[in-house]
């Protein structure tokens, strides 16, 4: 993609998270759409490439409430939710929040605990809501959860359901740093972590209004019509046991919409679409079994959808 003008304020928030991370641009820059978007990121890599840091340095750039949730083997639900407890001075039960009541939540691992436990996240995702002894509590906004997970293949870890993998807007690994980046990353670790004085760049009434915005930006018929075409290539190909769902349709529309806000344009272009299909259908996409077994992924899958799928042209843009 040609080089663009970034809106300023958002670029603010890149600049600022690459005071904390070195080399990985683009992954700011998704995480930051997801967060525009009103989704959620799923960051699968090895442990010790800096996926804590990267939520943490996004939550302290945007003043947001962070609160951190460390999946482990034996986390019940109610530790992710909360509980209520009875309180016999009052004589009455009191609700005492769980950690996933804040705007950016990070659920660290999140494949090393029990499905049970990880579908307690299922709610809140979707309906910024959780259920507690039949009450519904609402989430303050931006609710935002950032999860990491290990490889798959790791000992001790939990495929996540498919169910839950919808649920994530995108879903991005961040490989290891190159030569330079790990030296310019040891300097930096050399003296005082760079995210303890990392300050906020803009307020969250700021970021609800940039928010408002990306539902504003708009999107052509043509555009929707291209995405519906990538959609229903992933059902109908021959080595795809399982396609996208509409909810993948309405996902990669609102990553476009909110990329298209950080490249500071107000309207979607297709190679917003082309780039983010990816990282927005790729972990909803099930192989068929000998497939997955030869070696082929679900990337190259959508990789292939891509290039033969015709590219709408815009006669003129609003």
């Amino acid at each position: 993609m040609g080089k663009e003008v970034l809106h300023p304020k958002l670029e603010q928030i890149i600049n600022n998270i690459e005071k904390v991370m070195i080399g990985k641009t683009h992954i700011a820059e998704l995480s930051l759409v997801a967060l525009l978007a009103d989704g959620h990121v799923l960051l699968e890599d090895v442990p010790g490439v800096g996926k804590t840091m990267m939520v943490r340095a996004l939550s302290k750039s945007v003043s947001a409430v962070f609160k951190r949730i460390q999946f482990t083997p034996d986390l019940l639900p109610s530790d992710v939710i909360g509980v209520s407890i009875y309180n016999p001075k009052d004589l009455e039960f009191q609700f005492r929040p769980g950690p996933i009541m804040g705007n950016i939540i990070l659920a660290d691992e999140i494949n090393r605990t029990s499905p049970k436990t990880q579908s307690a996240l299922l709610e809140g995702m979707e309906e910024s809501s959780v259920t507690v002894d039949g009450n519904t509590r609402k989430m303050d906004k931006p609710f935002f959860v950032m999860a990491t997970q290990n490889p798959i293949d790791y000992e001790g870890t939990y495929p996540l359901p498919e169910a839950q993998l919808d649920r994530f807007l995108i879903k991005l690994k961040m490989g290891y740093p190159n030569s330079l980046d790990e030296i310019e990353i040891l300097s930096r670790a050399e003296k005082n972590p760079p995210i303890e004085s990392l300050q906020s760049v803009i307020t969250l009434e700021e970021l609800r209004e940039l928010q408002k915005q990306v539902r504003e930006v708009y999107v052509d018929h043509t555009i929707k019509q291209y995405i519906v075409d990538l959609s229903t290539r992933t059902r109908i190909h021959p080595n795809v046991y399982l396609g996208v769902s509409p909810r993948a349709s309405i996902a990669l529309m609102k990553a476009s919409q909110a990329y298209a806000l950080l490249k500071n344009r107000d309207f979607v272009i297709p190679d917003d679409v082309q780039y983010l299909a990816s990282y927005v259908f790729a972990h909803r996409i099930i192989l068929k079994s000998e497939v997955k077994y030869s070696g082929q992924t679900p990337e190259e899958i959508v990789d292939s959808i891509l290039t033969s799928t015709r590219v709408p042209v815009q006669k003129a843009v609003r």
